[in-house]
Protein backbone atom coordinates (compact mmCIF):
# COMPACT_ATOMS: atom_id res chain seq x y z
CA UNK A 1 0.00 0.00 0.00
CA UNK A 2 1.63 3.18 -1.17
CA UNK A 3 1.27 6.43 0.73
CA UNK A 4 1.51 8.36 -2.52
CA UNK A 5 -1.53 9.37 -4.54
CA UNK A 6 -2.13 7.43 -7.73
CA UNK A 7 -3.04 8.36 -11.25
CA UNK A 8 -6.79 8.18 -11.83
CA UNK A 9 -8.05 6.02 -14.69
CA UNK A 10 -8.85 7.81 -17.95
CA UNK A 11 -12.36 9.13 -18.47
CA UNK A 12 -15.20 9.95 -16.14
CA UNK A 13 -16.10 7.66 -13.26
CA UNK A 14 -19.09 5.39 -13.75
CA UNK A 15 -20.35 6.34 -10.26
CA UNK A 16 -19.34 9.11 -7.87
CA UNK A 17 -20.76 9.27 -4.32
CA UNK A 18 -19.97 10.77 -0.93
CA UNK A 19 -19.44 8.28 1.91
CA UNK A 20 -21.95 9.07 4.67
CA UNK A 21 -22.14 8.23 8.40
CA UNK A 22 -24.83 5.55 7.84
CA UNK A 23 -22.29 3.66 5.68
CA UNK A 24 -19.62 3.51 8.41
CA UNK A 25 -18.66 1.53 11.49
CA UNK A 26 -18.32 3.24 14.91
CA UNK A 27 -14.74 4.29 14.03
CA UNK A 28 -15.80 6.23 10.91
CA UNK A 29 -14.46 3.68 8.40
CA UNK A 30 -16.81 2.78 5.57
CA UNK A 31 -18.06 -0.82 5.51
CA UNK A 32 -16.39 -2.99 2.86
CA UNK A 33 -19.81 -4.31 1.86
CA UNK A 34 -21.02 -0.79 1.08
CA UNK A 35 -17.99 -0.19 -1.10
CA UNK A 36 -18.44 -3.54 -2.85
CA UNK A 37 -22.08 -2.61 -3.48
CA UNK A 38 -21.05 0.64 -5.17
CA UNK A 39 -18.60 -1.30 -7.32
CA UNK A 40 -21.32 -3.81 -8.26
CA UNK A 41 -23.64 -0.95 -9.23
CA UNK A 42 -20.96 0.55 -11.49
CA UNK A 43 -20.14 -2.80 -13.11
CA UNK A 44 -23.85 -3.49 -13.57
CA UNK A 45 -24.29 -0.18 -15.36
CA UNK A 46 -21.52 -1.09 -17.81
CA UNK A 47 -22.93 -4.61 -18.30
CA UNK A 48 -26.49 -3.37 -18.92
CA UNK A 49 -25.34 -0.75 -21.41
CA UNK A 50 -23.18 -3.24 -23.31
CA UNK A 51 -25.77 -6.00 -23.37
CA UNK A 52 -28.71 -3.68 -24.04
CA UNK A 53 -30.77 -4.96 -21.13
CA UNK A 54 -30.85 -6.86 -17.88
CA UNK A 55 -27.57 -8.29 -16.61
CA UNK A 56 -26.91 -10.05 -13.30
CA UNK A 57 -23.77 -10.46 -11.21
CA UNK A 58 -22.44 -14.02 -11.19
CA UNK A 59 -19.00 -13.40 -9.65
CA UNK A 60 -16.84 -10.85 -7.91
CA UNK A 61 -13.23 -11.97 -8.14
CA UNK A 62 -9.99 -10.78 -6.62
CA UNK A 63 -11.50 -8.18 -4.30
CA UNK A 64 -8.63 -6.24 -2.73
CA UNK A 65 -8.94 -3.48 -0.16
CA UNK A 66 -5.85 -1.24 -0.26
CA UNK A 67 -6.79 1.51 2.21
CA UNK A 68 -9.84 2.69 4.14
CA UNK A 69 -12.56 5.09 3.06
CA UNK A 70 -13.76 7.44 5.78
CA UNK A 71 -16.96 9.40 6.27
CA UNK A 72 -17.02 12.44 4.00
CA UNK A 73 -14.68 11.02 1.35
CA UNK A 74 -15.71 11.33 -2.28
CA UNK A 75 -15.66 7.84 -3.81
CA UNK A 76 -15.26 7.54 -7.57
CA UNK A 77 -15.82 4.12 -9.13
CA UNK A 78 -14.37 3.32 -12.57
CA UNK A 79 -15.68 0.27 -14.44
CA UNK A 80 -14.27 -1.03 -17.72
CA UNK A 81 -15.50 -3.89 -19.89
CA UNK A 82 -12.48 -6.12 -20.53
CA UNK A 83 -13.95 -9.30 -22.07
CA UNK A 84 -17.13 -10.86 -23.40
CA UNK A 85 -18.25 -14.44 -23.82
CA UNK A 86 -21.39 -15.66 -25.53
CA UNK A 87 -23.62 -14.51 -22.62
CA UNK A 88 -21.10 -13.10 -20.12
CA UNK A 89 -19.22 -9.86 -19.60
CA UNK A 90 -16.10 -9.32 -17.50
CA UNK A 91 -15.65 -5.87 -15.99
CA UNK A 92 -12.63 -4.52 -14.12
CA UNK A 93 -13.57 -2.09 -11.37
CA UNK A 94 -11.49 0.32 -9.28
CA UNK A 95 -12.73 2.54 -6.46
CA UNK A 96 -10.81 5.71 -5.60
CA UNK A 97 -11.19 8.04 -2.61
CA UNK A 98 -10.55 11.74 -2.34
CA UNK A 99 -10.76 13.71 0.88
CA UNK A 100 -13.41 16.43 0.71
CA UNK A 101 -10.88 19.26 0.87
CA UNK A 102 -7.93 17.85 -1.05
CA UNK A 103 -7.10 16.99 -4.64
CA UNK A 104 -5.05 13.81 -4.13
CA UNK A 105 -6.87 10.59 -4.96
CA UNK A 106 -5.99 7.08 -3.80
CA UNK A 107 -7.16 3.73 -5.15
CA UNK A 108 -8.90 1.99 -2.27
CA UNK A 109 -10.39 -1.14 -3.79
CA UNK A 110 -10.26 -3.16 -6.97
CA UNK A 111 -12.00 -6.28 -8.26
CA UNK A 112 -13.17 -8.08 -11.37
CA UNK A 113 -16.92 -8.63 -11.78
CA UNK A 114 -18.58 -11.12 -14.13
CA UNK A 115 -22.13 -10.53 -15.34
CA UNK A 116 -24.48 -12.61 -17.46
CA UNK A 117 -27.06 -10.99 -19.72
CA UNK A 118 -30.59 -12.20 -19.00
CA UNK A 119 -33.68 -12.20 -21.19
CA UNK A 120 -37.23 -11.49 -20.09
CA UNK A 121 -37.58 -15.22 -19.43
CA UNK A 122 -34.72 -14.91 -16.88
CA UNK A 123 -32.52 -17.16 -19.03
CA UNK A 124 -29.05 -16.18 -20.33
CA UNK A 125 -29.04 -14.34 -23.64
CA UNK A 126 -26.29 -13.54 -26.11
CA UNK A 127 -24.24 -10.35 -25.79
CA UNK A 128 -22.50 -8.47 -28.58
CA UNK A 129 -18.74 -8.91 -28.82
CA UNK A 130 -16.46 -6.14 -27.65
CA UNK A 131 -15.75 -3.42 -30.17
CA UNK A 132 -12.41 -3.86 -31.90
Amino acid sequence: MSGLPGVLPDGAPTIRVTAMPADANPYGDIFGGWLMGQMDLAAGSVASRHSGGRAVTVAAEGMKFHRPVIVGDEVSVYATLVATGSTSMTIDVEAWRRSRHKEEAFMVTQARFVFVAMGEDRQPRRVPPMAA
